[in-house]
């Protein structure tokens, strides 16, 4: 089937505006970590507990996203990928983003801003989920029609793994995959910053959130 180049450059400018609106989120979720913290310590068991799960789920979420990199990387806008992480939910991509940013709102010590973090970029993803199955369902009709009913949105179903015997891999979107993810690791400072403010004064203490 041939895809426009028109129809290529709109789902491009989805995918744009969906990073601009992540980068305003991202700024008002930091503006709420400042003005909240853990009931716990900020240097407890329980806060260092959760700051140790968080970075957990950041690695995850790094590797998970470079894993399926090697099953999309390229082949979105031209074939219906169905192999791998694919076979057991759409959006894999997006499930792995969804759980870094639960790590990136564990880094507060607060299960409850983690929480928050990951509705937040089930948000975000959302909008821009129904946009792309849109199009893609345009695109690719009947194929597309056929892999959406067999396979969950979101939460995956494993029974239905099926994997490919051989990849083509393109190191490019591969590496750039690995580091739009590697970026997840930039909220351990941050949020030890923020942290460092609060406990010197400097930004105000909210109520405290589990």
């Amino acid at each position: 089937m041939s895809i426009q180049p028109s129809s290529v450059l709109a789902l491009d400018i989805v995918q744009r505006r969906r990073k601009w609106f992540a980068g305003l989120v991202l700024v008002s979720l930091l503006a709420l970590v400042a003005s909240v913290r853990s009931v716990n310590a900020l240097h407890g068991e329980w806060h260092e507990g959760v700051e140790a799960l968080g970075l957990a789920l950041i690695i995850l979420a790094i590797v998970g996203r470079g894993w399926c990199s090697l099953y999309i990387g390229g082949r979105k806008k031209a074939e219906i990928v169905d192999r791998g992480p694919y076979s057991v939910t759409r959006n894999p991509l997006y499930v792995f983003s969804f759980i870094g940013a639960f790590g990136i709102g564990a880094q507060t010590g607060s299960l409850v801003i983690g929480a928050v973090f990951a509705l937040a970029a089930f948000i975000v993803f959302l909008r821009t989920v129904g946009r792309e199955e849109a199009w893609l369902s345009e695109h690719f009709g009947e194929t597309y029609a056929a892999y959406r009913d067999r396979t969950p949105r979101f939460w995956p179903d494993v029974s239905r793994w099926r994997d490919a015997e051989e990849l083509i891999v393109r190191p490019a979107f591969f590496l750039r995959t690995l580091r739009d993810g590697l970026t997840f690791l930039a909220a351990i400072p941050v949020m030890e910053g923020i942290e460092h403010l609060q406990s010197s004064g400097l930004v105000g203490l909210g109520i405290g959130l589990f």
